[in-house]
């Protein structure tokens, strides 16, 4: 289990980083007329969040081909 938070680590943070991110934007930014479908609903903008975080945050992981390399 360990070994498995360790791999992801990043991709975790951006997820919890991301719903925080979006249910922030909801909170304070919002949709004050309640049409916009992403914003509308602070379920639906925590997850859009969350989402972007962890895809955000996974393209900083360096690769493995260039890990091998550097052995």
């Amino acid at each position: 289990m360990t070994a498995l938070l360790k791999k992801y680590r990043l991709e975790i943070i951006g997820v919890i980083v991301g719903a925080i991110g979006g249910y922030m934007y909801y909170h304070f930014v919002g949709c004050a007329t309640g049409t916009c479908p992403i914003t509308s609903k602070p379920l639906n903008s925590t997850l859009y969040g969350a989402l972007l975080g962890g895809l955000l945050f996974s393209s900083f992981e360096p690769s493995q081909k260039h890990l091998e390399t550097e052995k």
